[in-house]
């Protein structure tokens, strides 16, 4: 297994026929830790921002991002380039539309509309609030190696409340309150924010007793709420609060929203997830 930094998983380079390329690294695996990180797939998160980074630059879009809804159809390969293939599907100065498709080989891996925007005059209400203690007065909170994925250790966790794994929610509401940060420290970005709208467990762990009930992304919504720059959060965090919506028949919905340092709200975010059925 390699290191590749996140710097390095989030750069795509143009193939010379109209597509951008990224190469997928076992470092960013969904499984966890105590595995070998090849059984497991690219994680959802790094997926949706390398999709978004192509859709938007390989249609040279300036605007910023408002919506990306992206579809999981295959786990991509380790250790091979994966291509993205973006459309303009319409441009405009206001708004833009765009769709890419990522995959390996001619085999499809993901697929994605996204829609481009820029602000304008108009009526204001700011319904999403959150108070959290400030991210300074939390200490991290590491995932232990037996359960945490690989992509884990490119994130940095401080939880409101504790992890509150396995059981702890139970008779309460499945949710979670944590500050996160991409280790790197650089400030937040576009891509890094998708990169942490996927960046915890399903919420429904809390609620349930070990073992966990594992689950793969099916697909991600993720609505972005105001243009990120480096002044948004200069240090990297955002607040992010998640709570499971519906847990039944062998799926799960999940939503969360975050806010920027200074209460900002940046993004919301569902998430379905099939549950894997239970092992023997």
């Amino acid at each position: 297994m390699t290191t590749q930094t996140l710097a390095e998983a989030l750069t795509l380079t143009e193939d010379g026929d109209g597509g951008l390329v990224a190469r997928l690294d076992a470092g960013f695996s969904n499984a966890p830790q105590a595995m070998d990180p090849t059984k497991g797939a690219p994680f959802g998160g790094l997926m949706a921002a390398l999709g978004a980074g192509a859709a938007r630059g390989g249609r040279g879009i300036g605007t910023p991002l408002r919506t990306l809804s992206i579809q999981y159809l295959a786990a991509a390969r380790f250790g091979e380039a994966v291509r993205f293939a973006p459309t303009l599907t319409r441009g405009g100065r206001n708004v833009a539309y765009a769709h890419v498709v990522g995959g390996q080989d001619g085999r499809p891996a993901v697929q994605a509309p996204a829609t481009f925007g820029r602000d304008v005059e108009g009526p204001v209400l700011t319904a999403l609030v959150a108070g959290p203690p400030p991210v300074e007065s939390l200490p991290a909170t590491p995932m232990d190696p037996a359960f945490g994925p690989w992509f884990t250790r490119h994130i940095e966790h401080r939880f409101v409340d504790g992890p509150r794994l396995f059981g702890e929610n139970a008779g309460r509401s499945p949710e979670l309150g944590c500050w996160m940060r991409c280790v790197d420290g650089a400030p937040l970005d576009e891509l890094r924010l998708l990169f942490l709208l996927d960046g915890l467990y399903p919420t429904y762990f809390t609620a349930f007793p070990a073992p966990p009930a594992i689950s793969t992304s099916v697909d991600l919504r993720a609505d972005l709420l105001a243009e990120t720059t480096p002044d948004t959060s200069p240090e990297g965090w955002a607040y992010f609060h998640f709570r499971s919506r519906d847990v039944g028949g062998g799926w799960a919905v999940e939503d969360g929203a975050a806010w920027a340092p200074d209460g900002r709200p940046l993004a919301v975010v569902r998430q379905r997830r099939k549950i894997l059925p239970a092992r023997g």
